[in-house]
Formats: structure tokens, C-alpha cells, sequence
């Protein structure tokens, strides 16, 4: 399948889970220490076999980009979204954001992680995605070590301005890195004022009118006629979820809003778009995808 057809109706979309739990969240690791994850009611696994039941009811196959802290714990989990024919990619080991990790931190996450994913499901891993979108001009790096790796492609890269990550003079749209020569699958942006915002899913899809979104999305497939990239994560499908105290307004907000919104909003999504996943949609048309050196800025060398 190609990541570019002819036709805009003809465009399919990768939809994408990032499988992590609340308390594991960025905007979190200043109220909850990682030794006390543990201490906190684990609501991943029912709410990840929520979302296979709505990808079944829509008919579509997904890619999940799993943490290797989750599928250490839920290794059952792991092999029924391989079993629904679902991709199993890797989302790193504890969600450090690798602007927090040396180099060969960094690796050994990678190589954990993706031993781990490949003997729970049976199937090799070709993806994998940064917490946090945490590949930008201090980590390039990153690429290196992920095709060494054996990783066929990232989806780490956000080209917007956030205060957590981004990296606007990136490419918009799928491109092979300069050097290390990975597929890197940028999340997915809408130019509006000659400047890029977000039209990939997480919190902005439940802080703008869906409508507003769609319109986005519909930009990208019919003008650009290029295929989009969707995310989101367990948690934002869970109201329920356990309130965290001590977390700033402007992180509540981030986290919390229109949590109740988020399913109903996506099984919409799945009728108004066609999706699948992100090995089928992009890796048959690496050949075409253009190499682009990124400019790094304090790289870490460790």
C-alpha cells in the first residue's frame, strides 16, 4: 500500500495507541516518582481490550506502540493485539523521555524493549515511537541507534512548537534521515499561516471541536494527498481514571479534558476516515520517501 496515492479518497491513515498508563504520563513525573508506579490502581490492560473491542466494531487494524514496562506485566495482553492483527511496535521500556537519557541508556531501552515485544508476540518489531514525541534536535542521535537497533522505522517526531517537544523545521510528512538512513514518520500537523498545528490526535483532538479536526485531517488527505498519522493512549478513553494531586492547572487541563469524549470521538474518526496500520501504510513505499539531513543541536554523545 502506498503512503501517497493518486487519489485523496483513496488515502488510508495509520491509527496508532501508545500503551501507557496515567501515572506514567510527562505531565505527571513531578507528582509521582517512577518507584511509585506500583502504588497506583493499573487500569491499562481493560482499557487497552477497550479499544481492541472499538477497532473490531470499525473494522480496522491498528499499530500499538507498547511500552516494555506493560508488557512485562501483561504479556497476555500483548499477544491478543498481535492476535487481532494488530502491529506490536515498541514505545521504549519505562517511558523516560530521551531527553532525559544518555545514549546508552537509550540503546539498552530499545534492544529490551523489542526482545521483549518480539518473544511475547511471536512477531518481529519494525516500529517504535519516543515518549513524548522526544526525538528532536538535541536526540537525533536516536536514529542511529534505532536502525542498529534493527528497527525499520520511527514515529517520533513532532514538527510543531509545544513546550515539551517539537521540532518545527522538521519535514510534515514521512522522510529517511541523513546518516542513519531510518524511515522517520513524523506525527501528523496541517499547515494553516504558514505555520504547522496539530492534527494527530492526543489532547488536541479532545481540546478542539471535532468538527475542526476532521476538517484538518481532510486538508492533509485531499490537499497535501498525503496519509496522516492518528494517536492516542488507554487513559484517554478512561473518565474513571484516579485523580492525581498536586498536579499544576495548566497539566489537569492538558491531561483531564473531555476525557469522556475521547471514544465516542474516535469510533466517529473511524467512520469518516479510512485507517490501518503503520507498517502497511508506509514501509511499502519507503523507496519514494525523501532523505533529509535535520540540523542537531547539543547532542548528547555518551
Amino acid at each position: 500500500m502506498s503512503a501517497s496515492p493518486s487519489r485523496p479518497d483513496s488515502i488510508t491513515n495509520a491509527m496508532t495507541v501508545d500503551v501507557e498508563d496515567y501515572f506514567q504520563v510527562a505531565a505527571f513525573e513531578r507528582c509521582i516518582a517512577r518507584e511509585d508506579w506500583s502504588r497506583w490502581p493499573v487500569r491499562v490492560e481493560a482499557n487497552t481490550r477497550r479499544i481492541l473491542e472499538i477497532f473490531a466494531r470499525g473494522h480496522i487494524h491498528a499499530t500499538f506502540f507498547v511500552l516494555g514496562w506493560v508488557a512485562e506485566r501483561f504479556p497476555e495482553l500483548i499477544r491478543d493485539i498481535g492476535a487481532a492483527g494488530h502491529e506490536v511496535a515498541s514505545h521504549g521500556f519505562g517511558h523516560e523521555r530521551l531527553t532525559k537519557l544518555s545514549r546508552s541508556g537509550f540503546r539498552e531501552g530499545i534492544t529490551r524493549t523489542k526482545r521483549l515485544l518480539e518473544d511475547i508476540s511471536g512477531t518481529a518489531v519494525a516500529g517504535y515511537r519516543a515518549p513524548s514525541w522526544s526525538i528532536g534536535p538535541t536526540t537525533l542521535w536516536a536514529h542511529a541507534e534505532l536502525r542498529e537497533a534493527g528497527y525499520r522505522y520511527s514515529s517520533s517526531v513532532a514538527p510543531i512548537r509545544h513546550d515539551l517537544y517539537g521540532m518545527p523545521a522538521a519535514p510534515r510528512f514521512a522522510f529517511v534521515t541523513a546518516g542513519s538512513g531510518m524511515l522517520e514518520v513524523p506525527v501528523t500537523t496541517v499547515q494553516w499561516g504558514g505555520r504547522n498545528w496539530p492534527c494527530g490526535g492526543g489532547g488536541f483532538f479532545r481540546l478542539l471541536p471535532y468538527p475542526l479536526f476532521r476538517r484538518g485531517l481532510r486538508r492533509v488527505n485531499r490537499t497535501d494527498r498525503r496519509a496522516g498519522v492518528f494517536y492516542f493512549h488507554p487513559w484517554e478513553i478512561d473518565p474513571q481514571q484516579p485523580r492525581v494531586p498536586g498536579v499544576t492547572l495548566k497539566n489537569r487541563v492538558r491531561h483531564y479534558l473531555n476525557l469522556k469524549r475521547t471514544a465516542p470521538r474516535v469510533e466517529r474518526l473511524l467512520r469518516d476516515f479510512r485507517f490501518d496500520r503503520m507498517d502497511r501504510v508506509f514501509l511499502d513505499g519507503h523507496a519514494d520517501y525523501p532523505v533529509v539531513a535535520l540540523q542537531a543541536t547539543g547532542s548528547r554523545v555518551q
